[in-house]
């Protein structure tokens, strides 16, 4: 069993999936069906006309903590799955990625909003906390027997003091929960509207918001490689140089905001296409890794990647991943249930490690691509099969016509409507 394919991405679709059942073992069956029926699309979400399919790829060749995967994508993006697939076979020749995962501890936010003193308000809570962690121990009875349940109850006291607006002072009730294999949003919104009716008898004071908080801190992935300069196969200079030119595109992400924004654009390029595969809220997984990106007050990259003494490459990423495999579209969706089955059926926790990987390898491909040939040459080469199609080609006629307009260095639709004229000319 294993992920290194060679060849992969010249076969067509169904050799394709051959192939994984012949490297993996895999049932391909759940990938050949009609997708989402239109019946259950419309049990999913409001308002239903249709179903709006797009790309569902596979990454091969990853090894992470010694295990062989194959990491579904959806993503419309070219080159971002030629990118996981590369730096995946890249990064086997160091052993492969690393990469762990916290408990699925999310975090309920409770706002109460006092008219008198805030710190007086804050001790009430404070001085009740034994009677609210008991009623709250007892609102997930059955998340208790999988092993998670309630994790704490802490209290803050915000501030609004916005200039020219009235100061505001609140007092935030933090819950947390170990939702285990959910993602918890339900859980968590059930927990805090449950306690919400408490804390105002113990306060007397108001409560505002009662939801839960998707910068979930204490929900977080790493991964880890490293890289000798060997190991990074550089094209037109030697591996020391390529590793200090990813080092160095990773300092100007560091010290500026405007380029740390593209930088991490770039990991959820890896992040967001397992997410929404495996039917989870890549939205939310955004909202969080952003936030948590500009937790120092500035907004900074998610990955780092120095270089040691002894002249290695060393790259971590740690970001809040906020994902289940169990609830939600995961029991009804038959593609993301076909993607977990092609994962191996993994625990939350697992699933947070391949999509930390899966973000750290698709950022090295990016920060390689600008320490070598510059990031637009390879994504050119990939855009030109959506180019071909655009002007009709199909088939085998597409892979001749991009490869046409690559050497050519010309992607216009104009150029690939005279390549297939004269492709199809008798």
């Amino acid at each position: 069993m294993s992920s290194r394919i060679p060849g992969f991405y010249k076969l067509l679709p169904q050799g394709r999936l051959d192939a994984l059942e012949t490297h993996l073992g895999v049932d391909t069956a759940g990938f050949l069906s009609d997708g989402l029926p239109l019946e259950t699309a419309d049990l999913m979400v409001e308002n239903v006309v249709s179903t709006f399919p797009l790309p569902l790829s596979v990454a091969i060749n990853l090894l992470l903590n010694g295990q062989d995967i194959a990491v579904p994508m959806v993503v419309e993006e070219p080159s971002v799955v030629a990118a996981v697939s590369n730096m995946a076979r890249l990064t086997r020749r160091a052993g492969g990625v690393f990469a762990e995962a916290d408990d699925g501890v999310m975090t309920g936010q409770l706002q109460v909003i006092p008219k008198r003193d805030a710190e007086a308000c804050a001790a009430l809570i404070r001085a009740e906390l034994p009677s609210l962690l008991a009623a709250a121990t007892g609102v997930h009875p059955k998340l208790d027997e999988r092993g998670g349940g309630l994790r704490g109850i802490d209290v803050r006291l915000v501030t609004y003091d916005e200039p020219g607006s009235p100061v505001e002072r609140y007092v935030v009730l933090h819950v947390h929960l170990d939702c285990v294999d959910a993602m918890g949003a339900n859980m968590v919104n059930t927990l805090v509207e449950r306690l919400a009716p408490l804390v105002e008898a113990i306060t007397g004071e108001r409560v505002g918001l009662r939801i839960l908080t998707n910068l979930a801190d204490r929900r977080l992935a790493r991964a880890r490689v490293s890289l000798r300069p060997e190991h990074l196969d550089p094209e037109g200079g030697t591996g020391a140089e390529v590793a200090e030119g990813i080092a160095a595109a990773w300092r100007f992400a560091w010290a500026d905001p405007y380029r740390a924004a593209t930088h991490n654009k770039g990991v959820m390029n890896g992040v967001d296409p397992v997410a929404i595969a495996t039917g989870n809220d890549w939205r939310a997984i955004e909202a969080g890794a952003h936030a948590y990106a500009a937790r120092d007050g500035q907004y900074r990259p998610l990955t780092r990647w120095v270089v040691d003494a002894e002249g290695t490459l060393q790259g971590t990423i740690e970001l809040p991943l906020q994902v289940g495999t169990v609830g939600g579209p995961i029991r009804v969706h038959p593609r993301v249930k076909a993607n977990l089955a092609l994962l191996g059926n993994p625990r939350a926790r697992q699933l947070a490690g391949v999509i930390a990987a899966v973000g750290l390898i698709q950022n090295l491909g990016a920060l390689r691509a600008l320490a070598t040939e510059g990031i637009q040459q390879g994504h050119m080469r990939m855009h030109a099969r959506s180019v071909a199609a655009m002007v009709g080609a199909t088939g085998a006629e597409a892979l001749v016509v991009a490869a046409k307009l690559h050497s050519l260095g010309d992607f216009s639709e104009e150029t690939a409507r005279r390549v297939l004229a004269g492709l199809r000319a008798p």
